[in-house]
């Protein structure tokens, strides 16, 4: 009897112990596949942010708008009110756009009868805009204020639907409100927003209160009916109406300088920014 009692129970801690190695065998297999996951997730993020970089190096280190050839979703209708304020649609064009009507898209800066045109193409959330303006900025206003050239800006948005967000349009619709004043007070502000780009990926510029602290760096600019205006979000659908003509132009990046229609080179191929003397040798200023 006894030696049958003994039999059972080695049976049992046997069968006990196969059950032991059995589930540690499982959570060891869990463990593997929770680990193999979490590294094809690891690799995922790692290309997805290289294949970042090496959009923001094509075509002279300007930030791509799409990976694949189609076009940038930034100016799909979107109230006025999902960026700032409530606006109510209707689009405001301010004074001194320049275009026909509600397609007065284009912002000239400089002697209207300059003999040549410098079109630049920028998005105020571009860090490679940032650079070049940081570079060579100074530069480009300077040339203009000479008559070399007269400046039309064509700005996007694009940004916001690539990294999420509303910083761009809504920057854009309070740039709007700048030109409303003078396209003096548009460009002293488009500067003061590059001098203080925050990072693009935090969306600094959708805040409408950050926006106006930094207008408030440019003399005059801040008046009660500037102030409305960025936050009632009235130049809101016209700035769609901007970043939907930026899309249209062909142009794939940003910043992207064009003289009489001809390409410019901004940058090198590291990288840098061109030289002073490289960027007035290409606009004829030398």
């Amino acid at each position: 009897m006894s030696n049958t009692s003994n039999l059972n129970n080695s049976n049992l801690n046997n069968s006990s112990h196969e059950q032991r190695q059995a589930a540690r065998r499982e959570r060891m297999n869990e463990a593997r596949l929770r680990e193999q996951r979490a590294q094809t997730v690891r690799r995922r993020v790692v290309i997805g942010v290289s294949v970042a970089v090496a959009a923001a190096l094509v075509g002279g280190v300007a930030i791509a708008i799409n990976s694949a050839g189609g076009s940038s979703s930034a100016a799909a209708p979107r109230s006025a009110s999902s960026a700032a304020g409530s606006g109510s649609g209707a689009v405001v064009v301010p004074a001194h756009a320049q275009g026909s009507g509600t397609d007065s898209t284009v912002i000239t800066y400089g002697k209207p009868d300059a003999p040549h045109t410098l079109a630049v193409y920028e998005d105020f959330r571009c860090p490679i805009c940032k650079k070049f303006e940081v570079a060579n900025g100074a530069l480009v206003q300077q040339l203009a204020d000479q008559g070399n050239y007269k400046i039309e800006y064509h700005l996007a948005a694009f940004l916001d639907d690539n990294l999420g967000g509303k910083g761009s349009i809504t920057a854009l619709a309070a740039a709007g409100a700048a030109l409303n004043q003078s396209p003096d007070d548009f460009k002293k502000f488009h500067d003061v927003l590059y001098a203080n780009q925050p990072d693009e990926r935090t969306d600094g510029f959708g805040d409408v209160n950050r926006i106006l602290d930094l207008a408030g760096q440019v003399p005059g600019l801040k008046t009660d009916a500037f102030s409305s205006a960025v936050k009632d979000g009235t130049y809101l659908p016209w700035a769609e109406g901007v970043a939907k003509a930026f899309n249209s132009s062909g142009v794939t990046g940003t910043p992207t300088m064009k003289l009489d229609g001809k390409q410019l080179t901004l940058f090198d191929s590291k990288g840098t920014p061109v030289s002073a003397d490289n960027f007035k040798q290409q606009v004829g200023a030398q």
